[in-house]
């Protein structure tokens, strides 16, 4: 439960300390006192947005801190999953620091944390009931969250979910391989044709170069045999004269007939060097010469094979290597069109399966909210007749619908207030007293089935009075039974009931307006329920008649 709250710098409030009890605890006081900055402070440390105007005239920060005892074990299961040390004791400190950049720090038990993980663990501390609340109980789209939680269907409509969720998911994917199967027709067309012209051409990696090469050799075959040739005969000789050989060996022969001239001896060794290197060049030349192959046929050949493989390899923007590559992607590519015909079987089998057991599961939830409506029905009109609202008609209208998130339920809360009137729903109601009774009876009903330890009631008394405020009183008494109630009110019959009755006013010292928090002794209240029923001057009959309505709220709980 809330154990203390501590605000500073938020709107009027300067400092405040401000300690809560369990059972009732009742906010009141004039008009603009800063009841609503309380409420929007735990709303702070709940993870709710705030805004930088909430922080006070001439200051840069605002600062909100809880302290929590005796925690859910739901709530320490989200410290668990949020990976937040608990304490020993149970107890949870939150602290929020709102800063007029826009910036927050928030902490749980002293460790940093966001926003949204705050919010997180909020849900599991407080309810906070507003006006708010009250209209979102008019959208009948709320309506099956109450049945269930009465029902509690959690683990019911998790599983129903979780079902839902993958019959969508396959749904979806099958819709999209059916719209998609023409287009894989014609993908697959065009992919098999692709392999079959890359796997044709089996390029071999470097074969262009080669090509190229033996291109340029047979184009030039003639050219380069009439010149081999020719070079053959200048070193060897023809019919009509002598080769080069020749006229050297011819040469060192006549050297050699002065061989007693020194010098020459020289020479003729040099010029026999060279004759031996140029016998070598001769032979080369011969060998290349024999090895000149003029082939037409295997030029054309060759200028085919080319031209394919030039025109792949730009048409693929790649080398021979890539269109081994591409063909194997275009494989993969083929493999799952063809695999996705089987996939349409499959999942068409499956969908049916999932779907059987979506409808099992819906049908389950509705017959669980259809017992609890009943109950529902029934002791939400029992509340009502209490909160002096006795001839009300309360109905769970429960219809089916295509299956949603939800399930197969169209539910929708029927009322009708006055006798020989059929039942409409809420949203017709123009009345806020009665709103505002029908919620806290549904409230009530709720209350056992809620782990949530600390409600808050923020101006539950709107439009009504006389005797149905008393009996809203002895209600939200009821509901403080075992948890926490904070309610903020203008009436003296709610406030009459509360165990812990905390005074807000406003007081203005040197131009600044001071909202102060005081919890006021049993001997003040009456004091305090005098001045909201009468005004500024407090007569004794006044106070004898609070005094009176303090005795018969003793009493009442007495009896509790």
């Amino acid at each position: 439960m809330l154990n203390s709250l501590k605000i500073e710098n938020i709107a009027v409030i300067e400092s405040a300390d401000i300690s809560f009890d369990t059972g009732l605890n009742v906010l009141s006081g004039e008009t603009g006192a800063g009841k609503s900055i309380i409420i929007d402070s735990i709303n702070a440390i709940l993870g709710e947005r705030t805004s930088k105007e909430l922080i006070r005239t001439g200051t840069n920060a605002a600062y909100v801190t809880a302290f929590f005892t005796s925690v859910t074990k739901e709530t320490e299961a989200k410290l668990d999953e949020l990976g937040i040390e608990k304490e020993e004791d149970s107890s949870l400190l939150i602290s929020r620091r709102i800063s007029a950049d826009g910036k927050n720090v928030c902490r749980i038990n002293g460790v940093t944390t966001t926003v949204s993980m705050l919010k997180e663990v909020g849900k599991t501390l407080i309810d906070i009931h507003g006006q708010h609340d009250n209209r979102s109980l008019l959208l009948k789209e709320n309506h099956c969250a109450y049945i269930d939680k009465l029902a509690m269907n959690e683990r019911l409509f998790n599983e129903y979910v979780s079902c839902y969720k993958k019959f969508v998911a396959i749904k979806k994917e099958l819709k999209n391989l059916q719209n998609s199967e023409a287009e894989n027709e014609k993908n697959a067309e065009i992919y098999r044709f692709q392999i079959d012209e890359i796997e044709k051409a089996d390029a071999k990696e470097g074969e262009i170069d080669e090509l190229i090469s033996l291109r340029n050799r047979l184009a030039n075959a003639e050219k380069i045999s009439a010149v081999l040739n020719l070079s053959y005969d200048e070193f060897s000789g023809n019919n009509e004269e002598s080769g080069i050989l020749l006229r050297l060996k011819n040469i060192i022969s006549q050297i050699n007939t002065v061989t007693d001239y020194e010098d020459m001896k020289e020479v003729s060794r040099n010029l026999q060097t060279a004759v031996y290197t140029l016998e070598e060049c001769a032979q080369s030349v011969k060998h290349g010469l024999d090895s000149v192959e003029f082939n037409p046929s295997l030029l054309e050949e060759t200028e085919e094979r080319l031209d394919l493989l030039s025109r792949l390899t730009k048409k693929y923007n790649t080398d021979e290597k890539g269109l081994e590559l591409i063909a194997q992607s275009l494989k993969s590519e083929l493999e799952k069109i063809d695999s996705s015909a089987e996939r349409i079987e499959e999942l068409t089998a499956e969908l049916d399966s999932v779907g059987q057991n979506l409808l099992a599961s819906a049908e389950k939830l509705t017959k669980s909210r259809v017992k609890a409506s009943e109950i529902f029905e029934k002791k939400v009109a029992d509340e009502l007749a209490f909160l002096n609202m006795p001839n009300v008609v309360f109905n769970v209208d429960i219809k089916d619908k295509a299956l949603g998130l939800t399930g197969k339920d169209d539910i929708e809360f029927l009322i009708s207030a006055n006798i020989g009137e059929s039942p409409k729903p809420l949203i017709k109601i123009s009345s806020g007293g009665e709103l505002s009774r029908i919620m806290l009876a549904i409230k009530n009903v709720l209350s056992e089935k809620d782990d949530i330890m600390t409600m808050i009631f923020d101006e539950i008394d709107t439009g009504i009075s006389g005797q149905a405020a008393t009996k809203v009183a002895k209600k939200l008494y009821d509901v403080s039974i075992g948890k926490q109630v904070v309610c903020v009110t203008h009436l003296s019959q709610i406030a009459s009931f509360a165990d812990n009755h905390l005074f807000i006013s406003k007081e203005t010292t040197n131009e600044h307006t001071f909202t102060k928090v005081k919890t006021l002794a049993q001997n003040e209240r009456k004091y305090e329920l005098a001045r909201i029923n009468g005004g500024s001057v407090i007569t004794q009959s006044q106070l004898d008649a609070s005094n009176e309505m303090l005795l018969q709220a003793a009493e009442y709980k007495r009896g509790k």
